[in-house]
């Protein structure tokens, strides 16, 4: 079994209102901003020159916080890096930072501009919420001074933090947190010494805020649902496409199903660097998304959402898969590599048929009926339980079925992005160690399946079953963390 190491974190749950939802739905909006990016530079500019290029962006995001608002959205997403870009070093983000004070100061910077120094960033968001009466969640840079008496300071005095804000819709800040899991290349800021597990309490919902990174770690995602109960979490991101288990609208949905919360996912739009894909996804379904690799242009979506989250409970995910005598194929199992990890396979050789293939402690079921078998499309079952390494290290067990890229089997596990096999039905299960689970559907064309497939969260699981048209599954039951 594979527990996680528990991390110390930092409870920070802004605001006085009690978790009382006096709106049963509420109006969400995620935009899929395509950032305006500065000049790659070694040399700082100035901080007017930085103030020149966030504006331009807050322009773009002022329409789509504008049109939301008029809409009816009580509350809005932008993406991290969503202001000011990226290709930073410590010194080259110095003039986009502001120093954002703890929220519990009870400030509006739209009121009072001039109460933290110069903050023409958060005032103008702050601003936007107030004039459209919505909630506003942006990414940018905090900076705060430091001295020889912490011996962790900088040698340059200050500690530099990726940083989420969130203003109410009186445009006061409510809610402020530090990135906690940078992801590599993120050397221009600092990691907070303990994880911030942040909340904020609305009329339609407790919420909490993490970014882009932080969602393939313990602290403090699942932390901010298993012990502070929240309804929705909000989710500034850069993320960057990786098929075949780790596709943004594919894994972001998976995690609000296996969370039983609702999850706003707001990414950057730049398909150069395989960056789309939003959402606004339900416990039960996604209820809007968007990937899209071949225009240049942002995406505001709009969808209704219940207010209070699902709580499926303790759910025992190996309880079914753990029951199944393991089925006897015949086949030969090989190995194949999906995003450097090595898998466990079997390749699918039948119209029909009913497979298992284990790793160490995990074992993999599949039961499966093709409408037919395409001789040009291989398709397999795999198992990893193993440490990742790479660009970032945590345990996954993960049972999958997948379409290999090629007949060749060595390129199972290579990204796919189309097929053309019919999958009558499908049934796939594990023998997880861990009850945070998250089942992925992915289609052909990195398309979702809102309706068509179906999990349990009963002890006496009943598994997933799927019936789609011309797709292609990368299928994970479990990137478990």
């Amino acid at each position: 079994m594979i527990t996680p190491q528990l991390l110390a974190y930092v409870a920070i749950s802004v605001s006085c209102i009690l978790k009382v939802s006096s709106l049963d739905t509420f109006i969400a909006a995620v935009y899929e901003h395509a950032v305006i990016l500065p000049n790659t530079t070694l040399i700082p500019v100035s901080r007017e020159e930085a103030l020149a290029l966030m504006n331009r962006n807050l322009d773009l995001l002022e329409g789509a916080i504008t049109s939301a608002a008029k809409q009816g959205a009580h509350i809005i997403v932008t993406p991290e890096d969503g202001i000011y870009g990226w290709n930073f070093n410590r010194e080259t983000i110095y003039p986009y930072l502001e120093d954002i004070p703890d929220p519990r100061v009870n400030w509006i910077p739209c009121n009072y501009p001039n109460r933290f120094g110069h903050t023409p960033v958060q005032e103008r968001l702050s601003c936007l919420a107030k004039h459209n009466s919505i909630y506003v969640v942006a990414n940018i840079g905090d900076k705060k001074p430091c001295n020889a008496s912490d011996p962790q300071c900088p040698p340059d005095g200050r500690y530099q933090y990726n940083t989420d804000v969130v203003f109410d819709s009186q445009g006061k800040l409510v809610a402020r947190y530090h990135k906690y899991n940078l992801f590599m290349g993120e050397n221009q800021f600092n990691v907070p010494k303990k994880p911030e597990v942040v909340t904020f309490d609305t009329i339609f919902g407790r919420f909490g805020i993490f970014t882009c990174f932080d969602i393939l770690f313990h602290d403090p995602a699942v932390t901010l649902v298993k012990d502070f109960h929240v309804d929705t979490i909000v989710f500034p991101t850069a993320w960057m496409n990786v098929l075949p288990h780790l596709s943004a609208i594919e894994f972001h949905s998976a995690w609000a199903v296996g969370m039983g919360v609702n999850f706003l996912a707001a990414n950057i739009h730049h398909p150069h660097k395989r960056m789309t894909g939003s959402g606004i996804y339900a416990p039960d379904s996604p209820r809007a998304f968007h990937y899209d690799m071949k225009t240049k242009e942002g995406k505001l979506l709009i969808s209704r959402l219940n207010s209070s989250s699902y709580d499926p409970g303790v759910v025992n995910w190996a309880s079914y898969a753990s029951s199944i005598k393991a089925f006897s194929t015949g086949n030969q199992e090989f190995k194949s590599t999906v995003f450097f990890d090595e898998f466990t396979f079997l390749e699918l050789t039948r119209v029909t048929g009913n497979y298992t293939v284990c790793q160490k402690e995990l074992c993999c079921h599949l039961s499966y009926k093709m409408s037919e078998k395409k001789p040009d499309e291989v398709y397999a079952l795999g198992a990893f339980d193993g440490l990742h390494i790479v660009e970032g290290s945590y345990y996954l067990q993960i049972c999958t079925l997948l379409k290999c890229k090629t007949p060749d089997l060595r390129t199972c596990g290579d990204a796919v992005e189309s097929a053309s096999t019919r999958f009558e039905m499908f049934s796939l299960s594990g023998t997880f160690g861990t009850q945070y689970v998250f089942p992925e559907v992915l289609l052909s064309d990195s398309q979702l399946a809102p309706g068509e497939f179906q999990v349990s969260y009963r002890l006496n699981y009943v598994p997933p079953q799927i019936h789609i048209l011309k797709s292609e599954f990368h299928t994970s039951e479990c990137d478990c963390i």
